[in-house]
């Protein structure tokens, strides 16, 4: 019998890639791509595991779980970042240029 590929490893491996690529976006697009890419990973690796003799190969899925990983902590940073100086500058700042330059030149030590 001829092994086939691991059914979502791949599938797993782009999303977790672009997880990483898209966590500048404010996290909103990264995040679920990376938490996709993590279940994909995972139940690509529980299927490899019921049956190693019926695929080719698990590390596409190990990696796709792993930078799935990785991508949501940096996006989850990321969104704390965004929530933390929006919290500094206050939203009235947004409003006002002169009162938004003087808050982040304060956060920013300048």
């Amino acid at each position: 019998m001829e092994k086939q590929n691991l059914p979502n490893a791949t599938t797993s491996l782009v999303l977790g890639i672009l997880s990483l690529v898209t966590c500048i976006c404010y996290g909103i697009i990264g995040l679920p791509l990376g938490i996709i890419a993590l279940v994909l990973g995972n139940k690509a690796i529980k299927e490899y595991n019921e049956n190693p003799e019926n695929y080719n190969s698990v590390n596409n899925a190990n990696a796709g779980k792993i930078m799935g990983i990785i991508g949501i902590i940096l996006n989850a940073i990321f969104i704390l970042f965004i929530g933390w100086f929006f919290y500094k500058i206050g939203v009235e700042a947004l409003e006002d240029p002169a009162l938004l330059e003087k808050r982040v030149n304060e956060i920013f030590g300048q």
